[in-house]
């Protein structure tokens, strides 16, 4: 039996003005990701309107987590070296009070990173963001991933989701169709966005990006979650109108985000 789902409704003014800070503000965001997606993730950074840095040194990931105003910590290429580098961040940006994402990537699908990714929450991370597969996976119950691809629907992950936001006390955000964001209380639906948004390597980790960024000038994690997620519904939305396949779409959602960042400067 499915859980019913009571959704909060989230003011589109809080969004333009948390969007319109982020703009201002340009937060400086520490992101350590995956190989594949690490330019598109600066780009997409950029076109929003917030800072960028790349660095994933072990020797200096920890000095760097706790001058960053957010932390995004992505495994999904995943090696001995990173884990280094990624505990060390998050210990760093759990002592210096920086609020970081961190994204389970096929979490549920190979033992070391399900085993890591549950260490890392540990480390209380700000939000945790995956598809319903990953969220499932954390939360104790078999995701049934296929890859970095969910197998389940958003819907099916709320539970998981929300006990897994009063476990660890971080924001949980399911990423889907429609997009869920629980505290452990209140759910956010945020719909919209396009099939082809899935269908472009790196869009679901750029979205855990920029959270970070937006944590970077929200103190509220959830309105961080949703704010990030409702940009990226309502930029993805309008590339799709405009594109004829996944490349066009790559570069019109890049295009659309700067358009959403020029409206809100």
């Amino acid at each position: 039996m499915s859980t019913p789902i009571h959704e909060k409704q989230w003011p589109a003014k809080e969004i333009v003005e948390d969007f319109s800070e982020l703009r201002i503000k340009s937060p400086l965001t520490h992101v350590i990701t995956n190989i594949v997606v690490t330019n598109w993730t600066a780009n997409i950074l950029l076109a929003a309107g917030a800072s960028p840095a790349m660095v994933i040194a072990e020797e200096e990931v920890a000095d760097f987590a706790a001058i960053a105003s957010g932390l995004l910590i992505n495994v999904g290429t995943l090696t001995s070296s990173d884990v280094k580098a990624m505990r060390a961040a998050a210990v760093a940006a759990q002592k210096a009070g920086t609020p970081w994402v961190i994204d389970p990537v096929a979490a549920g699908a190979l033992r070391f990173r399900t085993d890591f990714a549950k260490e890392l929450l540990d480390y209380k991370p700000s939000v945790i963001r995956g598809n319903a597969s990953e969220i499932l996976a954390l939360g104790g119950a078999i995701g049934g991933g296929k890859g970095v691809d969910s197998t389940a629907r958003s819907s099916e992950a709320i539970s998981a989701a929300k006990e897994l936001a009063i476990r660890t006390g971080a924001v949980v955000a399911v990423s889907g169709e429609t997009d869920y964001i629980t505290d452990g209380k209140d759910i956010v639906g945020v719909p919209g966005g396009h099939p082809l948004m899935t269908r472009v390597t790196g869009v679901g980790c750029s979205l855990g990006a920029l959270m970070a960024s937006f944590l970077g000038i929200q103190k509220d994690p959830l309105r961080a979650a949703v704010s990030a997620s409702a940009v990226f519904a309502i930029a993805g939305f309008r590339a799709g109108q405009q594109s004829k396949g996944t490349g066009s779409f790559a570069t019109a959602f890049l295009d659309q985000l700067t358009l959403l960042s020029e409206e809100n400067a």
